[in-house]
């Protein structure tokens, strides 16, 4: 697999192995699978989101999982969320709000 910073959807589906079109109704289905787009239109497709379609791949075609069943491991993986990370994003939020109500 090269490393690149961004990947096209071609580039994508040859390394995945499955056609363009499914990736895009992946897209559709996943909303935890949003590539970025260019100032053409066209998708690009970071590391993280390749990792994701390879994720997606196995669980659909070796796991045997359904669409929804992919939803809902996703959902549930995201969820059981580092609770440091937790905390991080409370203090973040925190301090996003105290600038807020300095602002107003």
């Amino acid at each position: 697999m090269p490393e690149k910073l961004f990947y096209k959807i071609g580039e994508v589906s040859g390394i995945a192995g499955v056609e363009p079109y499914i990736l895009r109704y992946w897209e559709s289905e996943f909303p935890f699978l949003k590539p970025g787009k260019n100032k053409a239109g066209q998708r690009v497709y970071t590391k993280k989101n390749l990792d994701l379609v390879l994720q997606v791949k196995h669980l659909l075609y070796q796991e045997k999982y359904t669409i929804a069943g992919v939803r809902k491991k996703f959902k549930d993986s995201t969820m059981k969320a580092d609770p440091a990370v937790t905390e991080t994003i409370d203090r973040v939020k925190k301090g996003l709000r105290a600038i807020l109500k300095t602002l107003k």
